[in-house]
């Protein structure tokens, strides 16, 4: 389960000022041949995550807290410490160039 979700995780550090927005923006990563879309919501001094795996559908919250990341992936319980979340190793590109 964490395989799927790890990489979510690592997604926060690229978008801090989306947790931040009021009507967040829908956000998308591939990982392992999944497609996932996501939005990111601040919660008092929690952030939480809510998507959807595209191909399956399989809906997913997780909430990230100070040291935990709790949540349900589906209908399935999943918790784990924050220190085990990877971030993405998501390639740059460079849109133009003089």
């Amino acid at each position: 389960m964490k395989k799927y979700i790890l990489p979510a995780l690592g997604l926060l550090a690229l978008a801090p000022s989306v947790a931040l927005a009021k009507d967040a923006p829908t956000n998308r990563f591939e990982h392992e041949g999944s497609t996932y879309s996501y939005t990111v919501t601040q919660v008092g001094h929690t952030r939480v995550i809510s998507g959807v795996e595209e191909r399956t559908g399989k809906p997913f919250t997780l909430r990230v807290g100070q040291h935990r990341v709790r949540g349900t992936v589906g209908s399935q319980q999943v918790s784990f410490a924050l220190r085990d979340v990877q971030p993405l190793k998501i390639e740059t590109a460079t849109l133009a160039s003089r």
